[in-house]
Formats: C-alpha cells, sequence, structure tokens
C-alpha cells in the first residue's frame, strides 16, 4: 500500500512533492561500533530511520534526543533507526557519542560512499523507508519545529505494517 504524497523538507524552508521522487533507498552494508556489519536489506518488513550525521553537525545535537524518543516509543511497532556516521575519524565520532548517546544503531561511513547515492545535501539528512525499501519521505536539518511532522510520519508510515 502506498502512503499518501509526503513533503520533502529542506532546511531553507523549501516544500517539495516526494511523488515524482519517490525511488527505492539504495542498499548499503556498514560497520556498527562493535565491528559487526549492519544491512538495510536486513531491515525489510520494518519502518527505517535512516539519519546521516557528522560529529561537528550542531543540529545533530538536538536530533539525536528526539530519535532515542522516537525508538523508544515505536520500535516495538516496527520502526528502525540507523544513524550513519560520516566523520572521516572515528575519535570524533566517538567523542560526540559520548556526549550525545545514542539508543539507536549507529553506523560508520567514513570514506562518504553512501551521500552521493542518497543525494544527502547537508546534516542532517534523514530518510524514512517503508517496509519494502522504498523511501517514502527525505528530511533535511532538523530542529524543534520538525520533531511533530517528523514524528507524524513515522506514525502514518507505521499504520502500513499493521
Amino acid at each position: 500500500m502506498k502512503l499518501p504524497v509526503r513533503p520533502l523538507v529542506y532546511a531553507a524552508g523549501l516544500l517539495l512533492s516526494l511523488n515524482a521522487l519517490a525511488e527505492p533507498a539504495p542498499e548499503f552494508t556498514l560497520p556498527d561500533a562493535a565491528g559487526n556489519t549492519i544491512s538495510l536489506s536486513q531491515q525489510r518488513g520494518k519502518i527505517v530511520y535512516v539519519d546521516f550525521w557528522a560529529s561537528w553537525c550542531g543540529p545533530c545535537r538536538q536530533s539525536f534526543p528526539w530519535m532515542n524518543e522516537m525508538l523508544g516509543k515505536y520500535q516495538a511497532q516496527g520502526l528502525e533507526i540507523l544513524a550513519i556516521n560520516l566523520d572521516t575519524g572515528r575519535p570524533e565520532a566517538d567523542e560526540f557519542l559520548a556526549k550525545n548517546p545514542a539508543s539507536f544503531t549507529v553506523l560508520f561511513d567514513p570514506t562518504a560512499t553512501l551521500p552521493p547515492q542518497y543525494a544527502v545535501k547537508g546534516m542532517p539528512t534523514s530518510y524514512l523507508i517503508d517496509a519494502s525499501g522504498e523511501i517514502i519521505l527525505q528530511h533535511a536539518g532538523f530542529n524543534a519545529s520538525h520533531r511533530e511532522s517528523l514524528e507524524a510520519s513515522i506514525q502514518q508510515a507505521l499504520e502500513t505494517l499493521q
């Protein structure tokens, strides 16, 4: 079942229809902090929130507590969060994570191979991916005003699993 058209939201406030841009999410396999490899295809059947972030990203400090909250509220309903770090060195990412703990899965892409495939334009940029692996929402930036609309999109996507 297709979701109704959802807007793309950019930091500059430009809204665009996702309808013409909907396509399968590019596959990836990346290591987590323990060195285990996690792939997007392992998440099929779930709603996946993929978030690209970096240690120097100010808005990421706000999005991490929100993502922790979303995972706590919706993981049992089928939400998975994969936060992909793009720092070239792990020490910077580890320092950020020490100050901004993540209860969700953090993956590492130090050579930044994924951003071009996902057309990442800034930090953070996130994607909501449905159970079949299709991108249903793209969102660039993060601040308190985005919380409600992003949560509503997650709730709407989770309804398709029932």
